[in-house]
């Protein structure tokens, strides 16, 4: 783990269409910038999944522009502070980072496998996305993260 400089994280999944793209756009949003983090997947997707985007600009007026999903492999040779696994699958073939980043898991469900109808499906995106804020907000409260990031920068909107 790296104790200079910006706080580095990586959110993890399979895709990296729909949850780990959010969290990515949520931990920016809430460190202002601080925090330097990524999003990649062990198999990523063509494009972020359109329900992930609307439903981030929806529940919180983000913007995922300048996202686009990634191959883990672009960053392997990359050291992390933290990589967060957010489905099963990616914390099940996680590979090794160099500089032994803290390692987590949330096991979270895959939006993009909702049924239903469109407005069934978008709340479905919504739920994640207000999880993942929960979770990440979570998080960035515990003191050993919280001391990493300058104090001016948690948002709490």
């Amino acid at each position: 783990m790296t104790e200079t400089g910006p706080l580095r994280i990586l959110f993890l999944c399979t895709g990296n269409s729909a949850r780990s793209q959010m969290a990515e756009a949520i931990l920016r949003h809430l460190s202002r910038g601080a925090v330097d983090v990524r999003s990649a997947g062990s198999a990523p997707r063509p494009e972020i999944h359109p329900l992930a985007r609307e439903a981030v600009e929806k529940v919180f007026g983000l913007d995922m522009a300048g996202q686009r999903p990634k191959s883990v492999n672009e960053l392997r040779a990359e050291r992390f502070d933290y990589v967060i696994t957010v489905c099963d699958r990616a914390a099940e073939a996680c590979p090794t980072f160099p500089g032994a980043p803290a390692l987590i898991h949330w096991s979270l469900p895959d939006p993009a496998g909702a049924s239903g109808s469109e407005e069934e499906k978008l709340q479905t995106f919504e739920s994640s996305a207000t999880d993942l804020m929960q979770r990440i907000r979570l998080w960035l409260s515990l003191p050993r993260v919280a001391e990493r990031i300058p104090a001016a920068a948690p948002s709490r909107g």
